[in-house]
């Protein structure tokens, strides 16, 4: 990375207002820098009903080409922002992108919801959708989950769900940029959070608001539910394909996840997008990172990786 664009990164990433406080406003503004860029005409919102309770969904489908085969996609926010609208054009370029029809989960945020709500939410959606896949034209062998930072997070621990649960367990799963550790203070094992835990935007001091807002009982910060990387057993999970950033927090729990999925005995390939930063799956400036993370995805999702 050249030392110009590492100085205006440094100048983003001072924190200018406080997260917990104003966690409202910064979803609002979320939704205002994410419009559609086009019109996204084969989408559809659906409503799915657990108990009493509608969980929204918004399906896309290829423009082109479409497969029978879906991605059920956690977006990204630290489980506190970002929903359906705000990923819409994320969700859209990842259908058209991948030929798979693709299942955008919003489900509850916190700190209004704090864990383990958005989780259940997830959790169901995916039952619900495994369970009747005739509706969307496929076989339970043919969806995939998907999910971006706290979204890989959800992805990652919905999978330990299911397998905890004796359920069913999808095939694949995609963890681009997982959070899978609790902790982003000083007393982080990993690297990467020193390294690159304050030039880079998103910085350590946002992912620790995040968490606090999202966890609210402490002794849950080491529950596996919250943190995957502690589980003691990560045996019988789906095959994975972790993508992580170089100059992200995050990168190394991600690939630290990848190896112990490993070391049980599954199927994991880990990759990291040289000079790109955490988010950029989201960042329309971020093209040719986004491209090179769809010629790896569609690799993964079609089988043409060792």
């Amino acid at each position: 990375m050249n030392n110009i664009r590492k100085t205006i990164l440094k100048i983003l990433s001072i924190p200018h207002i406080s997260l917990k406080k104003y966690y409202k406003p910064y979803r609002k503004l979320l939704n205002v820098l994410n419009p559609p860029k086009e019109p996204i005409y084969k989408m559809l919102d659906h409503k799915i009903m657990v108990e009493n309770r509608e969980i929204p969904v918004r399906v896309f489908i290829p423009k082109e080409n479409p497969l029978p085969k879906v991605l059920i996609f956690f977006h990204g926010g630290g489980w506190v922002t970002g929903n359906i609208d705000s990923y819409t054009n994320v969700c859209a370029n990842m259908a058209n992108k991948t030929n798979h029809i693709v299942i955008s989960v919003d489900y509850r945020l916190a700190p209004e919801n704090p864990f383990p709500a958005g989780l259940e939410d997830c959790y169901h959606v995916t039952r619900e959708i495994f369970s009747n896949p005739e509706i969307l034209g496929c076989n339970q062998k043919d969806i995939t989950l998907i999910g971006d930072s706290a979204g890989g997070n959800l992805a990652a621990v919905v999978s330990l769900m299911l397998r905890d649960n004796k359920e069913f367990l999808p095939k694949k799963q995609i963890l681009i940029y997982p959070a899978t550790n609790y902790d982003h203070s000083e007393n982080s094992p990993y690297t990467s959070v020193k390294e690159n835990g304050t030039n880079y935007i998103m910085t350590s001091k946002k992912i620790q608001d995040y968490m606090d807002l999202y966890v609210q009982n402490e002794e849950d910060r080491v529950n596996p539910y919250v943190a995957p990387i502690l589980a003691k057993d990560l045996s019988n999970q789906p095959k994975s394909l972790i993508i992580t950033a170089e100059f992200d927090p995050l990168r190394d729990e991600g690939e630290a996840y990848g190896i112990k999925l490993q070391q049980f005995g599954n199927y994991a390939k880990i990759y990291r997008m040289k000079d790109a930063l955490h988010g950029f799956i989201s960042n329309p400036l971020s093209s040719d990172d986004i491209d090179k993370c769809y010629e790896i995805i569609n690799s993964f999702l079609y089988d043409k990786i060792d």
